[in-house]
């Protein structure tokens, strides 16, 4: 009877730290590559040695200039970075997590204040994990395209566009750490672009990465949102689409909403094609939204984008099921989970929010 007591309270224990991301995470394979991309050529014939190597300053970066100076070599550019996982007895399908505008994988590894992000706790579901940097940000660095990087001080307008508060205040109930180590951990996470951003070479690597993979689900954020729906439009790959606040939605030719106008910017509806926009009504689509959304325009900038945001978003919802898809939008606090931000992933609730998931996936029968 002790035995059999004992044995109980061990299982609850290790079940418990799966849980809480404590306890051993066995990986059967991991690695990373780049996928799409480009190739720029410059003009000229490549010469290892040019004549302007036989002058006496033959300094390392004067080495260099003189060589590019002479043409004919290669960039490697605007490709995707992915870093992967798969653990033991994985499901079937995998789940490829693209980050939004500012962002980088970071955003889906951890959270300010060190938890868990949605990499492990996913992981520790048995669901293979894709992670991008999307190309022109984060290790995708290379651009064929230059573009100056501008150190603007921007975190406060960041902080209230991302609906966490009005600096310095948080919002009441917040489930943002409010401790100013984890704060200065969000504000070091904003990546900028090294070049335009270029929806072509988005969803041209993308589109790669899930050919190279096979059947996946596609995880987005943001401004990743509206480039997702494009990606899942184009490749009968992507199975479903996770999307957690975005930024805009693409209608079908003449049922495009009016242009969203607010003094805090103005929105522009997508339009898209009719292949498209047929091939996202045959697959499962949730997209999820936060806390401190207003029922009305309430003066706040993040209160005003994002009302109009979710408004734009019920409105794409009921049209995609118009039409016979399968779409469905989540309001986080109307189902009990309370205090999100913009990043519900890694909110100090987001094991709530992994489990509402996990949930959703189980009853697509997605996680097979």
């Amino acid at each position: 009877m002790k035995k059999t007591l004992l044995l109980a309270a061990l299982s609850l224990a290790l079940g418990a730290c799966a849980q809480s991301g404590n306890g051993r995470l066995t990986l059967a394979e991991q690695g990373s590559f780049a996928v799409g991309g480009t190739v720029k050529t410059s003009e000229g014939r490549y010469d290892a040695n040019p004549a302007a190597l036989k002058g006496n300053n033959n300094d390392f970066w004067n080495v260099y200039q003189a060589s590019t100076q002479a043409g004919g070599q290669t960039l490697h550019g605007d490709h995707a970075a992915v870093f992967y996982q798969i653990p033991e007895r994985a499901r079937s399908l995998p789940l490829v997590f693209l980050h939004g505008y500012g962002g980088s994988m970071r955003a889906w590894q951890t959270t300010p204040d060190g938890r868990e992000g949605f990499q492990n706790i996913f992981l520790r579901k048995r669901y293979p994990v894709y992670l991008v940097d999307q190309p022109r940000r984060g290790q995708a660095v290379r651009s064929t395209v230059g573009s100056e990087i501008k150190a603007t001080p921007d975190d406060q307008f960041w902080f209230a566009q991302f609906r966490i508060g009005s600096y310095p205040n948080f919002n009441q109930g917040v489930a943002f750490p409010q401790d100013q180590a984890a704060l200065q951990q969000f504000f070091r996470t904003i990546t900028p672009d090294t070049g335009p951003t270029d929806a072509a070479a988005i969803t041209g690597s993308m589109g790669a990465l899930f050919d190279k993979i096979g059947g996946g689900i596609l995880v987005t954020h943001s401004a990743g949102g509206a480039f997702g729906w494009l990606i899942a439009g184009q490749n009968p790959n992507v199975k479903a689409v996770v999307a957690y606040e975005p930024g805009n939605f693409p209608f079908p030719e003449g049922e495009v909403p009016p242009v969203m106008e607010n003094r805090f910017g103005n929105i522009a509806p997508m339009k898209t094609d009719a292949d498209t926009f047929r091939r996202l009504i045959q697959i499962p689509i949730v997209i999820y939204f936060g806390d401190f959304i207003p029922d009305a325009p309430d003066g706040t900038q993040g209160g005003d984008q994002w009302y109009m945001r979710m408004k734009l978003a019920q409105d794409w919802v009921n049209t995609v099921n118009k039409h016979g898809g399968k779409a469905t939008l989540v309001h986080l606090p109307k189902v009990g989970i309370k205090g999100n931000t913009h990043f519900p992933f890694s909110d100090l609730n987001n094991q709530q929010v992994a489990e509402h998931l996990a949930g959703w996936l189980k009853d697509q029968g997605l996680d097979k």
